[in-house]
């Protein structure tokens, strides 16, 4: 129905104006108090890891608390008596969802200051999108680090975009049932989030003992493609436990690698295309995870359909075999004409 749409479009847009400022904002605000050689790497990873434990924590809840409104007094069938049927036990997870985002506007106005900005009215900021996008697209394939970062969440990209569309039904496959596997489907995605916070918080350590982020990415790399060959060599079999080993190396090779990304990127880029660049990432990310979602679709079942997604990462792999060259120092980054690290493409 168009209230359905209506409701993914907005929160499509919030989610695409929400992909770069606020760590943007951390990042300013830690070069600001410690000066532009402050290690970024450590928060970031504390950063991603609490997004990545609120999103299992959230996967699990929205399956368990309207199977648990159905126990009992059947709490869920009076909700629905008591609003006229506007209000259903699937309801529930969302208005939490909806009051967590409040919670989340009102955390940003209270511990997110702003610096003083001279005023901006609506339309110059609007006519200015077109320009915010084109300065972004630039910044991302004139720099060589940045080139790879981009090319690097891209491959993430079509990892991501193959596990999601095919692991459902594999579960299913594996259950031997839709409705027992879309239960192991949940239970796997709670494992991907918390294998990805686990790999967020590895990622200082692992760059500390392998001497450099750069290694430390192609680490992440040869895990996550370690998981994928797992996940298509086991494709035509119903083998539970390599396939869920293979699925959980996956999300922590791409935990593990975000951090250090995130940092080099930061590293070049100054404060007016941060946000910007964030951004260009994520869409990286995801055109790349919509693609590969497409190429595996359309090809056999089995392990021809992991394929676009062991072949994405071996490329991002290759990426990083060679150390080409240091970032810069926060005073030589690129800079991108953007007029504000707080606005998002």
């Amino acid at each position: 129905s168009w209230v359905f749409a209506l409701a993914m479009v907005l929160k499509g847009a919030g989610r695409a104006l929400n992909s770069g400022p606020a760590e943007a904002w951390y990042v300013d605000t830690v070069h600001a108090d410690l000066g532009p050689d402050a290690d970024l790497r450590d928060g970031l990873a504390r950063g991603s890891a609490a997004s990545s434990a609120a999103l299992a924590l959230g996967t699990i809840l929205g399956g368990l608390v309207p199977w648990l409104l159905g126990l009992g007094p059947d709490l869920g069938a009076h909700l629905e008596r008591a609003t006229g049927g506007h209000v259903t036990p699937l309801s529930v997870p969302l208005l939490a969802g909806a009051v967590c985002c409040v919670l989340y506007v009102v955390q940003v106005l209270v511990a997110l200051p702003e610096p003083p900005r001279p005023p901006v009215h609506l339309r110059t900021v609007l006519a200015d999108v077109p320009r915010t996008a084109r300065d972004g697209v630039r910044l991302a394939t004139r720099d060589i680090m940045v080139r790879r970062i981009m090319l690097t969440m891209a491959a993430a990209g079509s990892a991501l975009g193959v596990v999601e569309l095919l692991t459902p039904s594999r579960a299913a496959d594996a259950t031997g049932a839709a409705s027992s596997g879309a239960v192991l489907y949940a239970g796997l995605a709670c494992a991907g989030f918390t294998a990805t916070a686990l790999g967020n918080r590895l990622a200082p350590w692992v760059a500390r003992v392998v001497h450099g982020g750069e290694r430390a990415v192609l680490v992440a790399e040869l895990i996550a493609l370690l998981g994928l060959a797992v996940l298509c060599a086991t494709a035509a079999t119903r083998t539970l436990a390599p396939a869920v080993a293979g699925y959980v190396l996956v999300y922590v090779g791409l935990g593990l690698a975000s951090p250090c990304l995130n940092d080099f990127l930061h590293r070049r880029t100054d404060s007016s295309g941060r946000a910007t660049a964030l951004s260009v990432q994520s869409l990286a990310l995801q055109l790349a995870g919509a693609l590969s979602g497409l190429v595996a679709g359309a090809l056999p079942g089995g392990p021809a359909a992991w394929l676009p997604g062991v072949v994405g990462v071996a490329a991002g792999a290759l990426l990083w075999l060679r150390v080409r060259e240091t970032p810069k120092a926060p005073d030589e980054a690129v800079r991108s004409p953007a007029p504000s690290s707080r606005s998002a493409v």
